[in-house]
């Protein structure tokens, strides 16, 4: 192909980063200090190349050891309970999402199912040191369309039911003693309260109502219960931070921007005051609201460049563990000492990315056609003329998310194929307000497509992209991004590539999973009702216009997939077969909502890049078979 040529000359000298160094395992992950700071828990492949526990004691110039037997899938989440050396990971069955809690010690011994109930998905509530013998677990036990809150002891692993849920609970809050005390539930009508009471045998109040266009949720208590810490965006446009004076009922706002909502809130470990809050603009930008943190705050941002997050500390709040994040590089984590303020380096991510040929990703921002503010990144090959290139339009899931700055393993990979990739972050992402986001309600393949679809206008109109080689690309609500993109603007793209995106809006929410039922007046909210819109939803969903469908389209979907059933994949491929059009399937046995094993990982990045290749001219790793996966060619 003639894309090929024009691609190929300008990196010739930059080498192919190997999937493998992408989207294989990392070396470590997800570090996290142990309440009494003797223990390192980290997350790292064993020698079959599974993600496992594994432990170094910080005091001690022993062997880090592993300390689960993972069969397969490879563990992805924990935890440190208060109990000296006692840790909690999750697992679900081969992507289902009904997480089990499983115990293990630092000291060896049997690992423990502590949540053993078939089809049940297990909720971390809440853990407190005042309590280190128990913790408080969500569970969808006997109806499985709300979770109640049990009280799991931990050393004899006896659950019993703490705070019944009424139907509509979509969250709690404990205070520092393990009290449930307060809760967020959705009305009918699509909008929220924000529950209170005093104690376990009290009746339950409502403090304040969040309409249907706003957003809120309770943060914590402050340790003597007296003050509800609390972010909503009522009386404003995003969301702020503020303070909720039980005694008086009277709130006081903390930390607020006129644009953006609150991102992340930084509460000391015990004393439970919030000392920090970030707003993620372009990047994390954070804001010190305790004096007792400034330096600290200020010695980590010289440290090294790049974003940085305190994980957690000791509950003596004297070690914090942080991690910078940048965007050509791995995320790296330090042990930080507060009385001296020294950053000592523990690892990295992925250390094989250190001298690889990565790019930078920069922030942008244009206007919709309709005059909305639009921000969102672009991600370039490392050549010297960045024109006319092939692109690849990278559609975010969610679609209540957004994209962030940082090391993106989907872009460089791009990149490094020679192609320009845009994340727009699209009418209806989260993080920019509720203007921003209500502006998405029943815009499904409407002007939350619109957006994209400017994102490319702007790249041809800044000759970045060659605008008869351009892909979209994606997974959930990108995955079905791709599909309206190749079937609403089927003369914008030359090629599209779907994971796990829903065809059919009427099929996708009539087989939403039974607990996000309390949730379904917000998908009526921002959807559309099917008793109601039948015929409007219809004309939002690709499944019914794939004769418009004139390029290529690559489709992957997991088995156990309980948000986007595997019959919303089906169809549509069933429908292009019938049409006679360009379709190639995809499906993981093993998985769910996207691929959790590398194995995996890697057949589907293989099959994509040569997919990409054949349709847009950009370079190709090549397609070596990848033992162990489960994809399945249908």
């Amino acid at each position: 192909m003639a894309g090929q040529t024009h691609v190929a000359d300008p990196l010739k000298r930059v080498p192919l980063i190997p999937r493998a160094t992408l989207f294989g395992n990392p070396q470590r992950l997800s570090p996290q200090l142990s309440p009494y700071g003797r223990y390192l828990g980290y997350l790292a492949p064993d020698a079959r190349n599974v993600l496992q526990v594994w432990l170094r004691e910080l005091s001690k110039n022993s062997p880090d050891r592993v300390l689960t037997q993972d069969p397969k899938r490879g563990i992805r989440s924990f935890f440190w309970t208060y109990q000296t050396g006692a840790l909690i990971y999750l697992q679900d069955a081969d992507g289902d999402e009904n997480f089990h809690f499983f115990l293990v010690s630092a000291a060896g011994g049997p690992v423990r199912d502590l949540t053993p109930f078939s089809g049940v998905r297990a909720q971390l509530v809440a853990a407190e040191p005042r309590v280190p013998g128990q913790i408080l677990v969500g569970l969808n036990r006997t109806d499985p369309r709300k979770h109640d809150v049990y009280r799991l002891d931990l050393a004899s692993g006896l659950c019993e039911l703490d705070t019944e849920n009424p139907g509509n609970v979509i969250a709690w809050t404990a205070d520092a003693r393990l009290e449930v005390r307060a809760a967020l539930a959705a009305l009918p009508d699509g909008a929220h309260e924000l529950w209170l009471r005093g104690a376990r045998a009290e009746a339950w109040k409502t403090i304040l109502r969040w309409d249907p266009d706003d957003q809120g949720a309770p943060v914590d208590f402050s340790d003597d219960g007296q003050t509800l810490y609390l972010v909503g965006d009522h009386g404003a446009n995003a969301q702020r931070l503020a303070a909720y004076d039980i005694a008086a009922g009277r709130e006081t706002v903390l930390a607020q921007d006129p644009e953006y909502d609150v991102h992340n809130v930084f509460v000391h470990p015990t004393r439970r005051t919030v000392q920090a809050v970030s707003f993620y603009k372009e990047k994390e930008e954070w804001r010190v609201l305790d004096p007792s943190v400034a330096a600290d705050f200020e010695a980590l941002s010289k440290v090294r460049r790049g974003e940085f997050h305190v994980s957690n500390g000791d509950l003596a709040d004297t070690v914090w563990l942080v991690s910078y994040v940048v965007d050509d590089g791995p995320v790296l984590y330090y042990l930080y000492e507060r009385s001296c303020r020294k950053a000592s380096f523990l690892f990295s991510q992925r250390p094989e990315l250190d001298g690889l040929p990565l790019v930078a990703i920069q922030p942008v921002s244009f206007k919709a056609r309709d005059g909305l503010a639009l921000h969102g990144y672009l991600t370039l090959p490392k050549v010297e003329m960045a024109w006319d290139l092939p692109a690849v339009l990278l559609v975010h899931g969610g679609p209540w998310a957004r994209d962030h700055w940082g090391f993106n393993p989907m872009a460089q990979w791009l990149a490094n194929r020679g192609y320009a990739v845009l994340q727009v972050n699209y009418r209806g992402s989260t993080g920019y307000g509720k203007k921003f986001l209500n502006a998405g309600n029943r815009e499904w393949a409407g002007k939350m497509h619109d957006d994209l679809i400017d994102g490319v206008r702007w790249m041809i109109q800044r000759k970045i992209a060659d605008p008869r080689r351009i892909a979209i690309m994606g997974g959930s609500y990108g995955g079905y991004a791709a599909l309206v993109g190749l079937t609403f603007t089927p003369e914008v793209f030359a090629a599209g590539v779907d994971i796990v995106g829903p065809s059919n809006l009427i099929t996708l929410i009539q087989t939403i999973p039974p607990y996000w039922e309390p949730l379904r007046a917000t998908f009526a909210r921002r959807l559309g009702v099917i008793e109601r819109d039948e015929a409007f939803l219809k004309s939002r969903s690709p499944l019914f216009f794939v004769d418009r469908i004139r390029v290529p389209l690559l489709i992957a979907q997991g088995v156990h997939d309980p948000r986007v059933k595997q019959a919303e994949s089906d169809q549509i491929v069933e429908a292009m077969r019938k049409a006679n059009k360009p379709v190639q399937y995809l499906v993981y046995t093993d998985e769910g909502h996207g691929f959790a094993r590398p194995e995996n990982r890697l057949h589907f990045y293989a099959r994509a890049e040569a997919f990409l290749a054949r349709y847009l001219g950009g370079r190709a790793e090549s397609a070596e078979d990848v033992p162990g996966h489960s994809g399945e060619e249908r």
